[in-house]
């Protein structure tokens, strides 16, 4: 039986999941700046809890990003420092993805669009809908000015997601719905992370990378 571990700290929300004997349990916390004091204690009591051992995980799950800069900076450090230690891999999973698994698992929408409060007037932006219980990306995501995003052509009513959704007077998107405060959680990382572990899609620790969408990420400015 897969044992399978997920933890999340790209938005305020700090969260740890985890996959054993076919159950999931979950710790979920709202947390602005307090992540790297409470993750790794998160995932101690988190294991203590379901009874079981560090070294019974197959394999880690994270949010990759996009979202703020240093909370994915965090997750990755952990990932790779457990990975590393285990010899396990890793699943990187995008946090547009898990707030569109979210939606679909606390509302069962099948056509999500996750956007993202990315400062600098701009958006994450990704679309999703689902096949098979999973949400599956329609597209590509971006980082966008609320004007700019686009939802894909074809039937069917979307449903907004995210922090993002803050600027729901500017977004250039029609919706039938939307939740303004919601956050990934790791109980949708593991999720999907489930899925591509059936997959084969496990990547090595190194591979533990961040994805930020902005490609001038810690590039200094010209003089």
């Amino acid at each position: 039986m897969t044992t399978l571990l997920a933890l999340d700290t790209a938005t305020e929300a700090c969260s740890v999941a985890l996959l054993h004997d076919g159950k999931v349990t979950s710790h979920y916390e709202v947390i602005p700046r307090m992540h790297a004091q409470k993750l790794l204690p998160m995932i101690k009591q988190l294991l203590a809890d379901s009874g079981v051992a560090l070294s019974a995980v197959d394999a880690i799950a994270f949010g990759r990003g996009p979202g703020a800069f240093t909370g994915v900076r965090i997750a990755i450090g952990v990932v790779q420092g457990l990975a590393f230690a285990l010899e396990r891999p890793v699943l990187p999973v995008s946090n547009l993805a898990a707030l569109a698994q979210g939606a679909l698992r606390e509302r069962g929408v099948q056509q999500v669009a996750a956007a993202i409060d990315a400062r600098m007037d701009e958006v994450y932006w990704g679309c999703y809908r689902a096949e098979q219980g999973e949400m599956r990306l329609v597209g590509h995501e971006a980082v966008l000015a609320p004007e700019r995003v686009v939802l894909p052509s074809g039937a069917g009513d979307w449903y907004g997601v995210g922090t993002g959704w803050g600027y729901a007077e500017r977004l250039a998107a029609t919706v039938g719905g939307c939740d303004a405060a919601a956050l990934p959680s790791a109980q949708d990382i593991l999720q999907l992370a489930t899925f591509a572990w059936a997959r084969g899609e496990a990547v090595v620790a190194e591979q533990a990378q961040p994805v930020y969408l902005r490609d001038n990420v810690a590039t200094p400015k010209a003089r």
